[in-house]
């Protein structure tokens, strides 16, 4: 029997699909992911190719039934609705979509108009994710932004009249930032939002234009209690307006948490699809990993050449499954069953991590008492690269 014969074995967290468009009308100054901007873009090529790749993937998972669809990037609403559309239908296609998928296309409010917004509902996108970052013009200037707050007011406003859900970002603890401008912000935010807030702390990457202005001693970040101070009153200000915390930095009303971001969370399975994306899928029983081809042009050669453009595809051993599981499923409000974890190894739970660091964080207020899950509490949730590193034998000092 070939792997791709028992590719149709359900993974208990789902399956979804992910689909990476590189390209963006320009870099912001904070941002590290794998986006590129190009003067001309033949998008007819790009479309065949990511069919190509969809179908390469689909005939290692046959059977499956999908159960998200993300377009993510880049700027995923620089692609033409029509691109959008094929990819749609192919899923469909090659896969069961589920009775209930969601289908997000995340997009920029300067990339906004209402004609291509159209377009994307009528190819099946029933959820929009729309970058707005900040509802301040100064703010908006310093993280490099296109657009402006008005321009930002608007996009939500067509979304809600276009698309049945909506998320939007903002970026916060931004240098110089107060806890009375944030409380503004916040609160006109959530009075917008409707079901979904994804709030992200600003972090200086390395490789980033904001990552070299640190260098140069012409960034200072906000110092860690500040931040803290900021994630705290997020906390209350989300939980009061009834959108509270199921993951780190993302907020919804009961039942309108992102599917596709669990399935990740959870430990699922996903495709990914376009230069550099990331996939885990079960493969004859085993969680196997993928990278694709980070360069736009190298991916598009590879994929025209061989079908895929996968870079490794490695088998992903079971104690990092385990690993990998608890750091994941630790973000979520919910955390994660013992159950799934001990079924990613030969051995018990307590083998691997013993009472007494379960303990010690429970008693510091990191963790909840244990039962069938393990779940972070909020504090611990906040510091938990810290009790990930007790949990998995690298104690950070002064955490407990």
């Amino acid at each position: 029997m070939t792997r791709s014969d028992t590719g149709s074995a359900p993974c208990p967290g789902g399956f979804g699909l992910y689909v990476h468009w590189p390209f963006c009308q320009s870099k912001c100054p904070y941002c590290d992911f794998n986006s590129h901007v190009r003067a001309t873009i033949d998008e007819g090529r790009w479309r065949a190719a990511l069919l190509a790749e969809l179908e390469h993937f689909a005939n290692k998972t046959p059977g499956r039934r999908l159960d998200t669809l993300f377009f993510g990037g880049g700027t995923p609403s620089l692609m033409a609705p029509a691109t959008v559309a094929a990819v749609i239908d192919a899923a469909a296609r090659h896969w069961t979509m589920a009775g209930d998928v969601e289908i997000t296309l995340e997009a920029n409010p300067g990339s906004v108009d209402a004609g291509r917004f159209t377009g994307y509902r009528a190819a099946g996108i029933n959820r929009l994710s729309l970058g707005v970052q900040s509802l301040d013009d100064a703010a908006l200037r310093f993280l490099g932004r296109r657009h402006d707050a008005a321009e930002a007011l608007g996009a939500i406003a067509l979304t809600q009249a276009t698309f049945p859900r909506l998320s939007f970002d903002l970026i916060y603890a931004l240098p110089g930032q107060t806890c009375l401008d944030w409380r503004r912000e916040l609160t006109q935010a959530l009075k917008l939002a409707g079901e979904h807030l994804s709030l992200y702390q600003l972090t200086i990457e390395s490789e980033t234009a904001f990552g070299a202005a640190f260098r140069r001693g012409e960034l200072v970040p906000m110092g860690e209690d500040a931040a803290a101070e900021l994630f705290e009153l997020t906390q209350e200000l989300t939980e009061t307006a009834g959108l509270p915390a199921y993951e780190i930095s993302n907020h919804a009303r009961p039942g309108a948490e992102s599917r596709h971001n669990l399935i990740y969370w959870r430990y699922g399975d996903y495709a990914g699809i376009g230069p550099g994306a990331h996939g885990r899928l079960t493969l004859d029983g085993v969680k196997t990993a993928f990278r694709q081809h980070r360069a736009p042009e190298a991916w598009l050669d590879a994929v025209e050449t061989a079908g895929h453009a996968t870079r490794t595809q490695t088998p992903v051993p079971a104690e990092e499954c385990f690993t990998e599981m608890l750091m994941m499923g630790l973000r979520l409000g919910e955390g994660v069953a013992l159950a799934r974890l001990t079924a990613e190894t030969d051995r018990s739970f307590t083998e691997i991590i013993d009472d007494a660091k379960i303990g010690a964080l429970v008693a510091g207020g990191f963790l909840l008492p244990a039962q069938d899950r393990l779940v972070a509490t909020a504090a611990g949730r906040q510091r938990l690269n810290a009790v990930l590193a007790t949990l998995l034998g690298s104690s950070r000092p002064g955490l407990l």
